[in-house]
């Protein structure tokens, strides 16, 4: 039977301590109904911003608008990918990913904020897909990520607090809103 709904917060136990900061910003209750209004709220945020600030960044060093979108598909994508991987009971332990080097990669710059936006929209839609055909009985399955343990469902909370994360730091430091 499909869970989507109602996934528990994980244990500390479930993941290592550096996620714990993403885990804490997701508030609790319909785990699937939240992913999908925090994404309707971060689209409309992006529709709104200014056309000089997509390539904004509010430090030198730091990513653009457009390059912290992309950032924030790509982990959306990776995390998703890890938490299918570990609920369909693979045992194969998945490498890691160096977000630093993946976002001059991913040649945000040349892509506009609205195709990026609708990029991200399309993969929170797979990831609700796979959120709602879960059944409660995989969320604390584990499997090793860059060489740490991870279960299920932190990996699904780590989506979610992720995006809180990167929306509070647009909205703080990008001037979005």
């Amino acid at each position: 039977m499909a869970t989507g709904a109602r996934i528990p917060r994980p244990n500390s136990n479930e993941h290592i301590a550096y996620y714990g900061k993403y885990i804490e910003l997701v508030p609790d209750g319909d785990f699937a109904a939240q992913l999908g209004s925090e994404m309707g709220n971060t689209v409309a945020l992006l529709r709104r911003a200014p056309a000089d600030r997509e390539d904004f960044a509010y430090a030198p060093g730091k990513w653009t608008v457009k390059e912290t979108v992309g950032h924030m598909t790509d982990v959306e994508r990776v995390m998703g990918l890890r938490a299918l991987w570990f609920a369909r009971a693979d045992a194969a332990p998945l490498p890691g990913f160096d977000e630093n080097a993946w976002v001059p990669s991913g040649n945000f710059a040349k892509r506009s904020l609205a195709d990026l936006t609708a990029e991200l929209e399309a993969v929170r839609g797979a990831t609700l897909a796979l959120v709602r055909g879960l059944d409660e009985s995989v969320l604390t399955r584990r499997g090793v990520a860059n060489g740490a343990e991870i279960s299920v469902r932190a990996l699904l909370y780590i989506i979610a607090g992720h995006e809180r994360h990167h929306v509070k730091i647009l909205k703080e430091r990008y001037l979005l809103s």
